[in-house]
């Protein structure tokens, strides 16, 4: 896995790039700014890469925009955007219309080597990695707007899984039942959205979809 690291923080930053070489990842560049990360990805094309919300100058949205521009411009780079705390707004917009190879997860996930390392192969290979506490306030939110009100509490937690970017399996150990009864919730919710058979494995995809837009 070919990775671009864009940190401002030099502590944060280095220790990124250690944790990734022991993982065997090539780490191709690792900058302190939104452009010198655009500069990194168009010279090096990485797979995937980790990239800081709030970067200097001004310590706002650099990274996100930054991010957005390597969405538009590169969609086949995922993209793993890492923020100090959750902001819903950061995480709809870098999502947009497509949540595969995209990321959102807090930095305190960096130090759950496995789960960073697993989020981030998700998002090299074109899935998604959205932190838990992320799907929480879109949940929030998709609960009081009322718009997924057809699914039933375990159902929601089912799609709120698949958000995550989990497997059937990965779904059925985190809630601790059989796969098969987790294939019945995604028959159920595919077919309360509407989502017909012939949409094949997009289904999984415009469900979230559905999640993330309600």
């Amino acid at each position: 896995m070919r990775v671009v690291i864009a940190e401002d923080s030099v502590l944060l930053r280095e220790g990124i790039v250690r944790l990734l070489e022991e993982q065997d990842c090539e780490v191709l560049a690792a900058v302190g700014d939104g452009d010198q990360l655009l500069k990194a990805v168009d010279e090096h094309q990485p797979d995937v890469c980790v990239v800081d919300v709030r970067m200097p100058p001004t310590f706002t949205d650099e990274g996100l925009r930054a991010a957005l521009v390597i969405r538009q411009r590169s969609p086949q780079i995922g993209v793993l955007v890492l923020s100090q705390y959750v902001e819903e707004r950061y995480a709809s917009e870098l999502i947009g219309n497509n949540p595969g190879g995209v990321g959102y997860l807090l930095k305190d996930r960096v130090a759950d080597v496995d789960q960073f390392i697993d989020g981030l192969r998700r998002v090299a290979e074109g899935g998604a990695a959205l932190d838990p506490e992320v799907i929480s306030q879109l949940l929030v939110r998709s609960r009081q707007a009322d718009p997924l009100s057809v699914l039933s509490p375990r159902e929601q937690d089912v799609l709120r899984a698949m958000a995550e970017g989990r497997s059937n399996a990965g779904i059925a150990k985190a809630l601790v039942v059989g796969e098969g009864a987790i294939e019945k919730h995604i028959s159920n919710i595919f077919a309360k959205l509407g989502l017909a058979p012939a949409d094949g494995e997009h289904r999984r995809v415009r469900a979230v979809l559905k999640f993330l837009e309600s």
